[in-house]
């Protein structure tokens, strides 16, 4: 099996719904998370190229579905998906923004896993709560990169994360959601990232969406 390399990473296609999508068909994984909370340098950061994905001053610019070919194959492939609130846009086109990550979510048969992307110092918003309620209820695997670690002391980091493995653990969810703290600017973390992406991009799992 070919050990996957993510510095191979190259931009495919931005797709504005489901149906502009590459073919159905491999493996890939996806990014989701709030448009603050540092989804697109946690792409980047996994490919070591900070010009990857476009990040912005701005949150919420990733209004598309953008995919990006792995070792230059259309079968493997890293997904950013649209940046949750925050974006200064009217209601009617975060309504359909939602409409589309939904039915992506759903309906996507090579789809292996979600990172959910939320900010250590305010994680678990009403999005973050959201995309894990809709992982188990898919059977979806779902792991959560606490991002922005820099800005706490290890301390810190270490006493949210094992507060939110507990709260996991109450609910019953911790077969399919795991966490582990991460940082774009430090690179903390990011050969666990690493090793969870290709553990997912490399298994046999078929997303069968929940009715």
């Amino acid at each position: 099996m070919t050990q996957i390399n993510f510095k191979s990473a190259e931009f495919l296609i931005s797709a504005p719904s489901l149906k502009q999508c590459p073919l159905d068909k491999g493996a890939e994984v996806a990014f989701a998370g709030r448009s603050n909370a540092g989804k697109s340098s946690a792409i980047n950061t996994l490919a070591r190229n900070n010009k990857l994905v476009r990040t912005s001053k701005t949150p919420g610019c990733t209004q598309l579905i953008n995919f990006f070919l792995l070792h230059n194959s259309a079968d493997l492939r890293l997904v950013d998906l649209p940046g949750y609130g925050y974006a200064k846009v009217s209601k009617a086109v975060q309504q359909k923004w939602q409409e589309h990550l939904s039915q992506y979510l759903n309906d996507r048969q090579s789809l292996r896993g979600i990172f959910l992307v939320t900010d250590i110092r305010h994680p678990m918003q009403e999005f973050d709560q959201m995309m894990i309620n809709w992982a188990v209820k898919s059977e979806m695997p779902l792991h959560v990169l606490l991002n922005k670690s820099d800005k706490l002391s290890r301390g810190a980091a270490q006493d949210t994360l094992l507060n939110y493995r507990r709260d996991l653990k109450k609910s019953g969810f911790e077969d399919l959601v795991s966490l582990q703290i991460f940082s774009s600017v430090s690179g903390e973390g990011v050969d666990q990232l690493a090793q969870q992406a290709r553990m997912w991009l490399q298994s046999d799992h078929s997303h069968s969406s929940s009715p």
